[in-house]
């Protein structure tokens, strides 16, 4: 394969391709706000598990076409309220994060270029990169308590692994949004760039990890983060029994409501 070329035409929405320097880009195609689903992280995983097995890919950057990087999960009236196969019981892993769990598996560096929104499980799914490209218009956001539910996406594990457990602590229990700047300065960046230069920015970082040897970089890549797919999917395993009961809520029907009306939400304990 050759700069330009792509390896499988689309992952459902996820559109890959070969650029120079053994770098692949793979981009979400949900414009203008990408929100996720079960479909598109296992669209997403397969994307990947690929890639461990292209020795034309050394790197991944992981984008997303239009204005945000990922919204948050698609709650609209055709996810029923949730954005995963049908959850039997909260005794049985929620198949969206059995998908999630595949991209922490996956062996390859990944640099996420995170325009504008990173939201709940798209926040998730900046956080599941290596390293993450921000800007003056990104915004990070794990929203889950105002949904009137809990966090997901084995976020509960890895964002304390970046900024600790009390800053964790204080985004999960205010919901509250932060901006590039301070992503940055709080570990969650690692590039900080103008808001048009987000993207090369991430390949160019790319592009400096991939001139490397490809079989260290694999061994290096799992020796700094031993075990954590296996801590994910013990962690997704406890959010998803979480979240299963409180999606039965009606502070979670209120929670819904109240962020697509850009409103406090109206919770009874109930």
């Amino acid at each position: 394969l050759f700069a330009g070329t792509t390896m499988k035409d689309q992952y459902g929405d996820i559109s890959v391709t070969f650029l120079d320097g053994f770098v692949a880009q793979c981009e979400i195609k949900r414009p203008p706000n990408n929100f996720f689903d079960f479909q598109l992280i296992g669209d997403l995983a397969d994307c990947f598990e690929d890639l461990d097995e292209d020795q034309n890919c050394r790197a991944i950057v992981l984008c997303s076409e239009g204005k945000h990087f990922c919204a948050g999960a698609n709650f609209g009236p055709r996810s029923g309220g949730r954005p995963s196969r049908p959850q039997q019981s909260a005794d049985e892993p929620n198949p969206l994060y059995t998908e999630a769990v595949r991209l922490f598996r996956c062996k390859k560096p990944v640099i996420a270029a995170v325009q504008g929104a990173a939201v709940g499980g798209g926040f998730g799914l900046a956080v599941m990169a290596d390293f993450r490209v921000v800007c003056p218009n990104t915004r990070m956001t794990a929203n889950f308590v105002k949904l009137g539910f809990t966090p997901g996406f084995g976020l509960t594990t890895t964002l304390p692994r970046l900024v600790g457990i009390q800053k964790a602590n204080l985004l999960f229990m205010t919901g509250r949004r932060i901006n590039g700047e301070t992503a940055q300065e709080w570990g969650l960046g690692d590039v900080y760039t103008d808001n048009d230069n987000v993207r090369p920015a991430a390949i160019e970082l790319a592009s400096e990890i991939a001139v490397n040897a490809p079989l260290a970089l694999v061994s290096l890549r799992e020796q700094m983060r031993p075990g954590l797919a296996d801590s994910v999917k013990a962690t997704t395993d406890i959010e998803g029994r979480e979240q299963f009961k409180l999606q039965r809520t009606e502070d979670h029907k209120e929670g819904v409501k109240a962020v697509a009306e850009r409103r406090p939400g109206n919770f009874q304990g109930k």
